[in-house]
């Protein structure tokens, strides 16, 4: 896969798609902040009214995303501490035009890369400890190939958002022309953040107000 590290262009599109992910973000409404403590350059917790989650922010400029095993093999670095992976990709490693942003819950890209692992060992595949296992956005499964286990990330969900990379094809940093971004729909409301909203609405302490449901 694509290595940016001594490339001036790549590293700049790669720092212009990283905050392409915390536009989506922004723009979906939460505030993002950093996380004291942690060394992890991606991740960020992000903060939506009574919500708060963990999130690492990954970019790829060849649609391919990595993450690499812990240093007793027994499960992830970065990828088991998050609740959500925000994947920024490019639509196409050869000529990109766009760049596009999914928000992709952490169990289910967990379970991705846990069959992803398993199935180029269980091909003789060699994979040191500390070596990014790579997985595809758009590539689907194929049973018959073991690079593709885990692959199609992207494929089905509808990108939190859309942007033109303006001026891609040099291999320089892109501007990016954020479009319109999809809508994102609001989170369930909980009992909790309902008793919140209504106690700030009243004047009162949340645990004074009662809420009935009936079926």
């Amino acid at each position: 896969m694509t290595n940016v590290f001594g490339k001036p262009g790549k590293i700049a599109s790669r720092r212009k798609l990283f905050e392409l992910g915390q536009r989506a973000l922004e723009q979906a409404g939460w505030r993002i902040e950093r996380i004291q403590g942690i060394g992890k350059s991606s991740v960020r917790r992000i903060v939506r009214g009574a919500e708060r989650h963990t999130v690492s922010i990954r970019t790829t400029q060849d649609t391919w995303i990595a993450f690499p095993r812990n240093e007793d093999d027994s499960g992830w670095v970065t990828l088991d501490d998050v609740d959500y992976v925000a994947a920024v990709t490019v639509d196409d490693k050869d000529n990109p035009k766009r760049g596009l942003v999914y928000m992709v819950d952490g169990d289910e890209m967990r379970e991705r890369f846990d069959r992803a692992y398993r199935a180029r060992l269980d091909a003789g595949h060699s994979i040191p400890i500390g070596r990014g296992v790579w997985v595809s956005m758009f590539l689907p499964e194929d049973p018959e190939t073991p690079s593709s286990i885990g692959g199609g990330i992207a494929l089905g969900k509808q990108p939190l958002l859309t942007a033109k990379l303006d001026g891609a094809d040099d291999g320089a940093a892109a501007e990016l022309v954020v479009q319109a971004p999809m809508p994102h729909q609001e989170a369930p409301l909980t009992i909790a953040e309902a008793k919140r909203r209504l106690a700030q609405s009243l004047g009162v302490d949340p645990e004074k107000v009662k809420i009935v449901i009936e079926a």
